[in-house]
């Protein structure tokens, strides 16, 4: 079973962890991680947690992370890492669903995010959720100069159904 909460600063650590090990050489210090954490206002992370043990007393353990910014109507997925043995369980998508649905209670009107334009599985996971590619950032990740694939997804205006306001 997943869970997500909200992240923490003493969960830095156990997500530096995860963020090591998928981003090495590109991943975020944990400096950037309290830095997010920090802009209360404008950001939202969570972390997912889940068994890693057979032991049902087992404490849920750090299986992955996500992180949304949002000015006004605009939201950005800043990062989502899910641990590699916990990849294609559906905690990278259970995180994208709940960066969106804040998207949604902050009525924001688009999402974006960039993305390895060597994940092809991270890049069907937004493709699957309205996101569409709209360019790409060569070099974009440093040190390795990994190129970025800039995904966006619009969210249409709400359409009032004038029908119901004119009794017909």
């Amino acid at each position: 079973m997943i869970g997500l909460q909200p992240m923490r600063w003493w969960q830095i650590e156990s997500v530096m962890g995860i963020e090591s090990d998928l981003f090495a050489g590109d991943q975020w210090s944990a400096a950037m991680f309290w830095s997010e954490l920090a802009e209360r206002a404008t950001r939202h992370y969570l972390v997912a947690t889940g068994s890693l043990a057979t032991d049902a007393e087992a404490d849920a353990a750090i299986v992955g992370y996500a992180g949304l910014c949002v000015y006004g109507s605009e939201a950005y997925i800043q990062t989502v890492g899910v641990r590699r043995d916990r990849q294609r369980t559906g905690v990278g998508r259970a995180l994208l669903l709940a960066l969106l649905a804040e998207g949604d209670r902050r009525a924001v009107r688009t999402v974006a995010l960039e993305v390895r334009a060597d994940n092809v599985a991270a890049q069907r996971l937004y493709a699957n959720h309205g996101f569409e590619p709209v360019g790409l950032r060569r070099g974009y990740y440093q040190p390795s100069g990994a190129d970025a694939v800039v995904m966006l997804r619009r969210i249409p205006a709400a359409v009032p159904d004038y029908r119901r306001r004119a009794g017909g």
